[in-house]
């Protein structure tokens, strides 16, 4: 296996980070990178276009995490049962 100290310790320093993460409603952009999975520079990119909901104080961005996890669920995909109830519903409603 060969785990060293090393390893532990940032596995401990990792969940450490994401402990404080879950406890914050206001993140900064290292920790919305952390938190969405995607890199600094992508969160950035968004920014730069207004495509992420957040906000700028003396030059330092912040993220509301409840925000962030809207942002990242608006596009929900239909399961095929969603789909088939809404067309029936649709049907029933439409004659």
């Amino acid at each position: 296996m060969g785990t060293t100290l090393q390893d532990i310790s940032n596995k401990l320093d990792r969940i450490e980070e994401l402990t404080l993460i879950g406890a914050k409603t206001v993140l900064d952009l290292e920790e919305t990178a952390l938190f969405t999975g995607m890199s600094v520079g992508h969160i950035y990119r968004l920014t730069s276009g207004k495509q992420i909901p957040h906000f700028k104080k003396n030059r330092k961005l912040y993220f509301k995490k409840a925000e962030l996890e809207d942002w990242m669920l608006e596009h929900k995909i239909l399961t095929e049962d969603e789909i088939q109830s809404r067309a029936s519903t649709y049907i029933a409603t439409h004659k």
